[in-house]
Order: C-alpha cells, then sequence, then structure tokens
C-alpha cells in the first residue's frame, strides 16, 4: 500500500519545490528591484510591509496552486504581485508622499501588465481559474493600497476605503447569501470599471490633480464599482430564484 501511495505523494512534493523555488525567484526580483528604488524602501518598516505583503500573496499562491511550474502567464503575474508589494511597503511611515511619482509609475507598471498575463495565457493556452482569480485578487488588493495611499496623500475621508474593500464585503456577504458565490458571466464591463477604478485613483494621487477633481476622480471609482457590483449582485439573485 506505502508503495502505491508513495508517487502521488513524491508528485505532489515536487510541485511544491517548483513553485516554492518560483516564488523565492521572485522575492529576490522584490530584494532587487527595492534596492533600486531607496526612496520609496526607505526604511525597515518598507521593507517590512513589502515583504508580508509579499508573503501572503507566496501563501495563497502556495495554498491554490499544486500543478509545479507557474507557467509564463503566472510568472508575469507574479511580477505584477511583486511590483505590488513595493507598492504597499511605500506606504509605511508615508514614504511613497516624498517620491509619489515614482511610486506611481510602479503602480502603473502593475496596472498595464493587467492585460498582459491574460495576453499570454490565450496565446500559450494555458488559462486556468486560478490565473484568472490570482490576476482578479491582485487587482483588487492593488486598488486597496491606492486608496490608503489616497487618504494618506489627500486627506480624505474614509468613503474612500469603500472603493478598496466593497470586493472583500461582496466575498463576506457571499458567506451568508450563498447564491452570490455563484459564478458569473464574462462582462467586458466589469474588467472596464475595474480599470477605471485604478486609473481614477491613479489619476487622483496625481500631485497635478486639483482636490476638487481628486474628490470627483474617488467617487466616480466608487460610483462605478457599485453600480457594477449591483447588477452582477441582481443577476446573480435572479439565476438563484429559477
Amino acid at each position: 500500500m506505502s508503495q502505491l501511495l508513495s508517487p502521488p505523494t513524491n508528485h505532489w512534493l515536487l510541485n511544491r519545490l517548483h513553485s516554492a523555488s518560483e516564488l523565492g525567484i521572485a522575492s529576490l526580483v522584490l530584494l532587487v528591484i527595492g534596492c533600486l528604488l531607496p526612496s520609496l524602501m526607505a526604511t525597515g518598516a518598507n521593507w517590512g510591509l513589502a515583504y508580508a505583503t509579499y508573503a501572503l500573496i507566496s501563501l495563497c499562491v502556495m495554498f491554490f496552486w499544486s500543478h509545479g511550474a507557474l507557467g509564463w502567464a503566472n510568472r508575469v503575474t507574479l511580477f505584477r504581485g511583486v511590483l505590488i508589494a513595493l507598492v504597499a511597503g511605500a506606504l509605511a511611515n508615508d514614504a511613497f508622499i516624498d517620491a509619489i511619482w515614482l511610486w506611481l509609475i510602479v503602480a502603473t507598471i502593475a496596472l498595464l501588465l493587467d492585460g498582459v498575463d491574460g495576453w499570454i495565457a490565450r496565446r500559450t493556452h494555458s488559462f486556468t481559474p486560478f490565473g484568472a482569480r490570482f490576476d482578479m485578487e491582485l487587482d483588487a488588493l492593488l486598488i486597496l493600497l491606492l486608496c490608503i495611499g489616497l487618504i494618506q496623500e489627500e486627506a480624505l475621508g474614509l468613503w474612500v476605503l469603500l472603493v478598496g474593500v466593497m470586493r472583500y464585503l461582496f466575498i463576506a456577504a457571499s458567506w451568508h447569501f450563498t447564491w452570490l458565490a455563484a459564478p458569473l458571466f464574462a462582462s467586458f464591463r466589469r474588467k472596464l470599471v475595474c480599470v477605471w477604478q485604478v486609473s481614477a485613483l491613479l489619476l487622483a494621487l496625481t500631485p497635478l490633480t486639483h482636490s476638487l477633481f481628486t474628490s470627483l476622480l474617488a467617487l466616480s471609482a466608487l460610483l462605478s464599482l457599485a453600480y457594477s457590483f449591483g447588477l452582477d449582485s441582481w443577476w446573480l439573485y435572479k439565476q438563484s430564484r429559477r
């Protein structure tokens, strides 16, 4: 019996070692890029928060991915995770405020890479539910971090956090209203709202943006997101009643 069980066990361990090694390489990439951005990673607190964020991302990957090598599409998504971890790290001690343009560039690159991983997955026929979810959760994390940065830089009200936490509230609501956890149809509108959210928050964070326009951009992100979630929730509710 032990001989019959050993091959699958070894295969599982080998797969974990493959993904763990890639996550380890990505952590070194984070170190290198962080060293090249001393104004963002200025203190131990910045490094600590960046690596804590990356550790959380890595744990999620290790828990949900058990197929060995990540593949190029997921590697690009993981690189986005490295950049997003740096965005998070710079929030400590408000380090990003003194280097706001550099911080925005890092966040913008993370946004621009959003479509690259999906394109690679389609070109290489390596699309997976994990890859789509991985990409989506990093989008949600980036939006939350930009909201926190906007509150710190512009001293806007805590209402801005609604933009960043709405997805997590939706997930929490699905624990009680299980019909919210049902699969959704593919939607260009959903992708467009996500891109607009990040774009609006990035524009709002730009020092050249007037304070009134900053508030309007943040409000537009909140309203468009609430509209999108409202449509999806209503559609899921109607499906559950059939």
